[in-house]
């Protein structure tokens, strides 16, 4: 019995160490720790994607599918998508701008070493990310009213200015979704900014220092290549969120705009697909919106010199 059991657990012990060494080999072993990432990326993103490229050549009805081939494409670009996609652009472009150069120069400043209290304001400069879109948004549409009891009113009135309906203008209404936009992910890029500045080689910025180099050349020289690869990201990041832009766009006008001035691309799919029960035509401005976003960001990488091998 002693032999038998010897025996049986000197066979166990060469399987488990085979088993041992396959798993952690290093050919198998980085796979095995990335599989959830893959399976989720398959079951959350591949698998909508794939059904939306083929629902977007369907005609969807309820309990009827109907293939239609190119003719959602060719429903897309009509004058009520291009306002969108117009929207769409100038707020990405002013949303891009502002989210980087404002949260750098802040980021700046905190990071000074004459600045007090900077860790007091780094943690209440997050707080507006932390904020519901919902509450963010009634807020402002409380704040930029139309009536002249309107916050934002009564301060234009300090100086003669007549009361504006902020919801109903043009370049008012691109104000409100930029602002809310700003307001609400300016300190989240504060934090990668100042993260990225305590990367920066201090024992370079004192030597340009000493060799009299002035502030603007320590920060052109010396800061912004040391944090170059954070502001792509943020850049790369802006831009994909500003063209799924949605929250700021619903919040503010719940059914519509007048002229479609608030309309963004997201927004347009949302109508055509939810509302009006056209996931097909839906599902082909989504797959346009996910060209138009690929085009621009790969642009934008390639011309920050994203793609470019360091030496």
């Amino acid at each position: 019995m002693t032999l038998f059991s010897q025996t049986g657990q000197a066979k166990r012990e060469p399987q488990t160490k085979v088993r041992y060494s396959f798993l952690y080999s290093r050919k198998i072993a980085p796979y095995l720790f990335i599989s959830p990432f893959i399976i989720s990326i398959l079951i959350l993103y591949l698998y909508p994607f794939i059904s939306a490229v083929k629902m977007s050549f369907e005609r969807v009805l309820p309990g009827q599918v109907f293939f239609v081939g190119l003719d959602n494409y060719e429903r897309v670009f009509n004058p009520v998508f291009f306002r969108a996609l117009q929207n769409t652009s100038v707020y990405v472009l002013l949303t891009v701008v502002i989210l980087t150069v404002i949260p750098l120069i802040l980021a700046l400043m905190l990071n000074h070493r004459l600045t007090r209290f900077s860790n007091f304001f780094r943690a209440a400069i997050f707080i507006p990310a932390l904020t519901s879109v919902v509450v963010a948004g009634t807020v402002f549409r409380l704040i930029f009213g139309e009536s002249d009891q309107a916050l934002a009113n009564q301060f234009l009135s300090l100086f003669g200015a007549s009361a504006l309906d902020w919801r109903y203008g043009s370049a008012t209404a691109m104000f409100l979704m930029v602002a809310m936009a700003s307001w609400r992910w300016m300190g989240v890029n504060i934090i990668y900014f100042l993260a990225a500045l305590q990367t920066v080689n201090k024992d370079l910025e004192e030597a340009s220092q000493m060799d009299g180099a002035n502030a603007w050349q320590r920060f052109r020289y010396v800061t912004l290549p040391a944090i170059k690869p954070i502001i792509v990201f943020l850049v790369t990041i802006s831009i994909i969120n500003g063209f799924r832009m949605f929250e700021e766009s619903y919040v503010l006008w719940e059914t519509s705009s007048p002229g479609y001035i608030g309309l963004t691309v997201v927004r347009y799919i949302y109508q055509q697909g939810i509302r009006n029960n056209d996931m097909g035509f839906g599902a082909a401005v989504g797959i346009i919106l996910l060209l138009i976003i690929f085009i621009v960001s790969m642009i934008q990488l390639y011309a920050t010199g994203a793609f470019k091998r360091e030496d």
